[in-house]
């Protein structure tokens, strides 16, 4: 299996600590992000396969920074996080395209299997593209050269 490149954002930092050290202990290469905005920057400048989300942040809430990351990142999957009890919120996150929610505290088994199942639809959506893409270029092989023309 490939490594899980993973994003954590959280406004609690100890939580972000201790998870992300007990993720990387699993093989996982975890970033952390303690606001919406900075987490936005991140998945501009590394390669995320699942950003875990928490729903109730300062600043850009979770739900706002999903329907970001879904209109930017389309292929990322996120997992809505929330420790308030707050089930509407969540589900509201599904709505919105989250892969899946997990209610604090969540184990880090739970964690890493969630993370795992999102980490597998994304990398196969990307397999199901890369292989569209030489199929296009196998059928229509001028294409390649058009393309580069215009």
């Amino acid at each position: 299996m490939s490594t899980i490149h993973l994003l954590l954002v959280d406004d609690e930092e100890r939580f972000l600590e201790t998870t992300s050290k007990l993720l990387r202990r699993q093989g996982v290469e975890a970033l952390t992000s303690t606001n919406g905005v900075d987490a936005l920057k991140m998945l501009k400048d590394n390669r995320i396969d699942v950003v875990v989300l928490d729903v109730k942040m300062p600043g850009l809430d979770g739900g706002e920074v999903l329907r970001k990351i879904r209109q930017n990142y389309p292929l990322v999957e996120v997992i809505m996080l929330t420790g308030h009890a707050s089930v509407e919120s969540a589900v509201e996150g599904l709505k919105l395209g989250a892969f899946d929610y997990l209610m604090k505290p969540s184990s880090i088994e739970g964690i890493m299997a969630k993370a795992t199942e999102a980490a597998k639809k994304k990398w196969a959506a990307e397999e199901k593209i890369r292989k569209a893409k030489i199929e296009r270029i196998i059928s229509h092989p001028m294409a390649v050269f058009e393309k580069e023309e215009r």
